[in-house]
């Protein structure tokens, strides 16, 4: 009875060291080493055993493979001799089987032993690898490592004729990313799925990624959109400005938007109005920052940085104004979704919330009257015009200046900005109410 006994443990410990084989060689290969190399540069020796062995896959996979094949060949020559010669008895009991006795004897314990081998040796132990690689690979690095240096001359010789075939098979190895940009894409989707991560840091790092690729045309503000104040602009039509468009600052030109003499901030007016000087938006203004609307947003980011300006004007090829960026836009394509330049060229009716319309005038006729209701700008099938540029000048009958007025179907069309010859911006209100 002992001895079977000892024969049983002798064949679970063979069981066991084939687990301990197959959750070493899991764990190490399913460990970060990211996360090995931090822990060896804090200090941890074990992290750095780790790392060596998951960093030299050869030497290593030849070790385990060599300590599973082994632990498989003992297990299943002792198993299968020691176990069927004692089981053939009770199988030739039966009178019918007794000629098949030391065959079926044989196929029962080979059965058992692989089922055995396969649960305990194998799928158990992996799990246990899979459930916290890094911890377990730093467990069993050291004694993988001295089986490495005992093995060495087998290694070696494995780990050469591995090399070889690689190479007659033609295989080159990539250079290896620690970490790429997809994995990290798919970890903070995994992370968000299990609520380690919100959904607006997913965004957040999703639009980092992105800033590498993205161009400064892709998240300005294109420059039909853009509220310009002409250095002669009078007090009030300043003030005016400012407070429709309820921006915080704005480039200033002399004589045409192409030469613009800087940048002015609302908080530089309001401190000259409140400290009684008058406002001259030459001195106010600020040299501006200028960038090609090709430069990359990350590199955006740096000229911000170094200059210590948020605000930037965008130019062409050619050297002409096309928009305006600044650090919120930025800021808009990292927390989601920011639109295209298309889109963000695209004329708009704003409905303020004073119950005025701030609107493009390069905007079509149909879009007006949906966004005011019961205005009719125009007859259905005109070709007079066709924007709310066209109806203004068909019905001022020249081309007006800024703060010019019109006044239609109990609402009054005040012209805000002009671009050169052509109408830019137009503020609707209601004809009734006092301007705001």
């Amino acid at each position: 009875m002992n001895q079977i006994f000892w024969e049983i443990f002798i064949i679970f410990a063979l069981f066991l060291a084939n687990g301990v084989f197959a959750m070493a060689e899991i764990a190490v290969v399913s460990a970060r080493k990211a996360r090995l190399r931090r822990l060896a540069e804090q200090g941890h020796g074990k992290a750095r055993v780790a790392l060596e062995l998951a960093e030299s896959p050869n030497r290593f996979l030849s070790t385990v493979q060599i300590g599973i094949s082994l632990v498989g060949i003992i297990s299943g020559a002792y198993g299968g001799s020691t176990f069927s010669a004692k089981l053939a008895p009770w199988i030739a009991k039966a009178d019918p089987l007794a000629p098949y006795a030391d065959k079926l004897a044989f196929g029962i314990v080979v059965a058992v032993i692989a089922y055995f081998s396969l649960v305990l040796g194998e799928l158990v132990p992996k799990r246990f690898g899979l459930s916290a690689p890094e911890s377990i690979a730093m467990y069993v690095a050291r004694p993988m490592a001295w089986l490495s240096k005992l093995a060495a001359p087998l290694v070696g010789f494995l780990s050469v004729s591995t090399e070889t075939l690689l190479r007659l098979l033609g295989f080159k190895p990539e250079k290896e990313v620690a970490v790429s940009e997809e994995e990290v894409r798919v970890m903070m989707q995994e992370g968000v799925r299990a609520g380690a991560f919100n959904r607006i840091e997913s965004q957040i790092v999703h639009g980092a990624l992105e800033l590498d690729r993205l161009p400064v045309r892709e998240i300005m503000t294109p420059r039909p959109k853009i509220i310009w104040l002409n250095q002669e602009d009078p007090h009030e039509m300043i003030w005016h400005k400012i407070v429709v468009s309820r921006h915080s600052h704005f480039p200033v030109y002399f004589e045409h938007r192409d030469r613009v003499i800087g940048t002015v901030s609302v908080k530089a007016i309001y401190a000259h109005v409140a400290a009684g000087l008058p406002i001259k938006l030459k001195d106010l203004a600020v040299s501006p920052l200028v960038v090609p609307e090709t430069q990359l947003v990350l590199q955006l980011v740096e000229t911000f940085k170094q200059s210590g300006k948020h605000i930037a004007l965008v130019t062409d090829e050619f050297g002409g104004i096309v928009g305006l960026v600044t650090l919120n836009d930025v800021v808009e394509a990292l927390v989601g979704e920011f639109a295209t330049s298309d889109e963000r060229a695209k004329p708009e009716a704003r409905k303020r919330d004073d119950g005025t319309w701030l609107i493009d005038a390069s905007i079509d006729i149909e879009s007006v009257e949906r966004a005011i209701p019961g205005l009719k700008l125009g007859e259905r099938g005109s070709s007079d015009y066709q924007t709310l540029a066209g109806f203004l000048l068909k019905h001022l009958g020249s081309v007006p200046k800024e703060g010019q007025t019109l006044t239609s179907q109990g609402y009054v069309f005040e012209v805000l900005d002009m671009d050169g010859h052509r109408i830019d911006k137009v503020l609707v209100l209601p004809a009734g109410p006092s301007k705001p």
